[in-house]
């Protein structure tokens, strides 16, 4: 027999203790939270004066890539109505709403969320030409010679200063990246503006896949670890189980403060993909038979194309394995690999292979005049974490702070995602190729922390969503973000 978790709310502060622990846990939470504005505070105080010293840290305005410039346009205010609406109406309509309608209306809420946030910038600006610097990827689509030219030479250009060399973006990243823009010009339009919509709504999809995702697997939790000691298909009560934590995580998905850099960079689509895959592999994972399989499958191919897109997602592979381990199956694995092999395989014959692409990066990075050798790590190092915390918002960090007090009363399933996250995040910062500019970068790990607000106790979730979508709103106006 399987266990589950009930359709209770653990994380509730009576669960928990008592009544009378209910102030402490409160004092807690905000502490945790004001933890992190000063961590915020000093990054920028410290960041600035690196500055005044001469040192190169390369922001505009530390910890994060941008320039003081307020502002707020008219189609702001669109975005100020939305998190009005999700923050009176979201926990109610999450909590009442029917499975699959309220996925849709996850979605609708997440991409009105990012879209009207990149309108206080203005159409112009905050959307269309956000792809078109001579950083992004969109000028390599101008000189793509051809799909077999351009993976054969791809990993010569991304080391280098010459004509022929890559631009930053492309650079950085495999070239499954800059093929996804160069066939939305072939098949659509080219141009800042379709590859800006393309990617700010494919971006926005990554709440629904984590609600997907805990629902699939939040009703199970730890027992022997022997294959077969979780009954498949799960029991409705399990399944009721995961959809309740889903339901309670979702508000915050939609009023993610990293909407502010999904709309519009690539990290944000990238995590989408990634999120998809993660979704697909849980789906199958808790599917027996051929469906099951399918799913695993499909999942291993978002899982290889993602490793395409992004080389920092390889340290998120932790996620599968971590689901399979909940599951108690291999089996998933072994199909989710063959799908992600399929995608290596095509490259490789396609003439690239993803370590030299890896190899040479790391060339780059640390070439002269490269910011990577030029940001200082001894700042970066902490700084990271300060501009990460400004894309997760203060909810995530006091959700992390209940998951670490209490994991005994934390759903196992959520548990593992968070805790994946976590690792890759430590994994990406004290790797030194992540020095600056995280608050964009860490993005497909911090749409999983989001997780952790799930655990948020019932009477403070919309004081907590007003906090996230205050601060979204605050960075987007106060300051104009650039990548």
């Amino acid at each position: 027999m399987s266990t589950v978790l009930g359709p209770t709310r653990p994380q509730d502060d009576e669960a928990p203790g008592t009544r009378e622990r209910r102030g402490p846990r409160l004092r807690g939470d905000l502490i945790a939270a004001v933890l992190a504005c000063a961590l915020v505070a000093v990054a920028a105080l410290y960041g600035w004066a690196e500055i005044d010293r001469g040192v190169k840290i390369l922001v505009g305005w530390p910890p994060v890539l941008a320039e003081w410039m307020p502002h707020f346009r008219p189609g702001g205010v669109a975005a100020v109505v939305v998190a009005v609406l999700v923050v009176v109406a979201g926990p109610t309509v999450a909590a009442r709403l029917r499975w699959g309608p309220l996925l849709l209306v996850t979605y609708l809420a997440a991409a009105a969320w990012t879209f009207c946030l990149a309108l206080i910038d203005g159409y112009q600006a905050g959307i269309v030409d956000r792809l078109t610097t001579p950083t992004e990827y969109l000028v390599e689509v101008g000189r793509y010679p051809g799909l077999r030219p351009f993976l054969t030479t791809f990993a010569d250009r991304i080391v280098g200063m010459t004509p022929d060399t890559l631009v930053t973006h492309s650079s950085g990243h495999p070239p499954l990246a800059t093929l996804v823009y160069v066939w939305i010009a072939r098949f659509w339009e080219p141009g800042g503006e379709a590859a800006s919509l393309v990617t700010l709504f494919v971006g926005a999809s990554a709440a629904v896949a984590v609600a997907v995702t805990i629902g699939a697997l939040g009703g199970v939790r730890w027992g022997p670890l022997r294959p077969g000691s979780v009954e498949l298909p799960l029991a409705p009560d399990a399944i009721e189980a995961g959809r309740s934590l889903a339901r309670r995580y979702i508000p915050f998905g939609v009023l993610f403060p990293g909407a502010v850099w999904v709309g519009v960079s690539a990290d944000g689509m990238f995590a989408a993909v990634f999120a998809w895959a993660v979704a697909f592999f849980a789906l199958g994972a808790v599917r027996r038979g051929v469906l099951g399989s399918a799913l695993c499958l499909l999942g291993g191919l978002a899982f290889g194309a993602s490793l395409f897109l992004s080389y920092g997602l390889a340290a998120f592979g932790l996620a599968p394995i971590v689901i399979a381990v909940l599951v108690r199956r291999w089996w998933p694995l072994v199909v989710a690999t063959v799908g992600v092999l399929v995608v290596v395989g095509l490259f490789h014959l396609g003439g690239f292979f993803w370590f030299d692409g890896y190899t040479q990066v790391k060339v780059r990075y640390y070439q002269p005049g490269e910011y990577g050798l030029m940001r200082p790590y001894r700042y970066w190092v902490w700084a990271n974490l300060a501009a990460f915390a400004l894309a997760i918002g203060p909810a995530v960090v006091v959700g992390l702070r209940r998951l670490a007090w209490w994991p005994k009363q934390v759903p196992v399933a959520l548990i593992a995602l968070v805790g994946a996250a976590v690792l890759a995040v430590a994994a990406a910062d004290l790797s030194g190729l992540s020095k600056s500019e995280v608050e964009r970068i860490w993005l497909p790990f911090g749409t999983w922390m989001v997780l952790a607000c799930a655990l948020l106790p019932a009477r403070s979730v919309r004081w907590w969503l007003a906090a996230q979508a205050v601060l979204a709103l605050l960075v987007n106006s106060l300051l104009f973000t650039t990548w």
